[in-house]
């Protein structure tokens, strides 16, 4: 895990504090417009996409390989208290996709998850591998998706399990974020001149 400085992501505020500097893996791309802050880990192949706000000012934040975070999402995470001493800090695994304008709080994410549009996950819920919280949900505090269901509703209750076809489609939009961010890197190494 490497940590490219600032000046090489174009447009990104990357802010330390507390004596924690986010790492981003040299090929995860940052869009401009993005805060990221803290005790943040992004790995390889990563997307993190315009106007999103990562902040792990409280406990911290670990993105995995080719997942990706769509525009204007806002992720954080709870620090411990009493009776808590883990807090909530924020667990996304490897091809996750989380929609835009997606609100993702001290959760885990398990491989290959799902989070829809708009869709709110808190505080120590789990989303289970291959699992999809539909657009417009709400995974309330301390629930947990299995792998493979479909969860809508607010709050967000389960309503079946996926078939093949959807989970193909979720891995086909993985694939897509992987290689489309590659073509915004270099898009936005041209517009802003880096």
């Amino acid at each position: 895990m490497s940590n490219r400085p600032s000046s090489s992501r174009p447009g990104v505020n990357i802010v330390p504090i507390h004596g924690k500097t986010p790492r981003i893996h040299e090929s995860a791309f940052i869009a401009p417009g993005c805060t990221i802050i803290g005790d943040i880990e992004i790995g390889a192949d990563s997307s993190i996409w315009y106007n999103c706000v990562l902040r792990a000012d409280v406990s911290h934040i670990r993105i995995g390989e080719r997942s990706n975070v769509q525009d204007g999402s806002v992720l954080h995470c709870d620090p411990p208290r009493p009776g808590d001493p883990d807090g909530s800090p924020l667990i996304i695994g490897d091809d996750v996709l989380i929609g835009h304008m997606a609100m993702v709080h001290g959760c885990t994410i398990h491989d290959r998850g799902f989070v829809g549009l708009g869709a709110i996950a808190m505080n120590k819920s789990v989303i289970g591998s291959d699992a999809m919280l539909a657009a417009g949900a709400m995974l309330t505090e301390g629930k947990v998706m299995e792998p493979r269901m479909l969860w809508a509703g607010r709050p967000a209750k389960p309503l079946r399990e996926l078939n093949e076809a959807a989970i193909a489609g979720m891995r086909i939009g993985v694939a897509h974020y992987a290689e489309n961010a590659k073509a915004h890197s270099v898009a936005v190494s041209e517009a802003l001149g880096d």
